[in-house]
């Protein structure tokens, strides 16, 4: 859904992408390091502070890409560091908010098993050459929405990230079901 905003952020991004002369690799690390300092945050009960480093660190991993695309880095392992990168973040993520008496471990589980899910049958569609970027909410939404849920729980009642961590988790079911459809429709066409 938010892909629908990539040319508006490409053009904000670019010229930042490129006075960057780092490898984007190590902005993949950074980026990770950030999503650990907001799940601290979340986990330490600070709601304002979870949300803002979990904003920078989904910037950076935007970022990240920008900059192996500005500066032709793009690389086989890049991919594989980003997306490793990305599945630990949104464990460290739950993890914290969970930690932090944000939602009830079993839904934070249920969640952390979505967004893997999400993430992963994407790749194993992939692998097997079907393009399955599809769905309600994938990782930009969700962060999103557990941005969201983090300001409006700090400016109103904690009780909005429980519910905005309950969205992330039914969206990411829908999005697993979404996405085993398509892989079943495209595949059913190959064999």
């Amino acid at each position: 859904m938010l892909d629908k905003l990539r040319p508006q952020v490409k053009i904000l991004l670019d010229p930042l992408a490129g006075a960057l002369k780092v490898n984007p690799n190590i902005i993949t690390v950074i980026g990770l390091l950030v999503s650990v300092l907001s799940a601290y945050m979340f986990a330490s009960g600070n709601l304002l502070f979870g949300g803002v480093f979990l904003g920078l660190s989904g910037f950076i991993d935007i970022l990240d890409g920008a900059i192996a695309r500005k500066h032709s880095k793009i690389s086989l392992f890049g991919g594989v560091l980003d997306s490793t990168a990305d599945r630990f973040s949104d464990a460290f993520i739950i993890m914290g908010i969970i930690y932090g008496g944000f939602v009830n471990w079993i839904f934070g589980v249920l969640t952390l098993l979505a967004t893997f899910s999400v993430s992963y049958i994407r790749a194993r569609a992939e692998s097997q050459g079907i393009k399955c970027d599809i769905g309600i909410a994938g990782r930009p939404e969700r962060l999103v929405i557990l941005m969201a849920g983090a300001f409006l729980g700090y400016l109103i009642n904690p009780i909005i990230m429980t519910v905005a961590v309950l969205i992330v988790m039914i969206l990411s079911y829908l999005t697993v079901l979404q996405r085993l459809y398509h892989s079943w429709k495209e595949l059913k066409h190959i064999e």
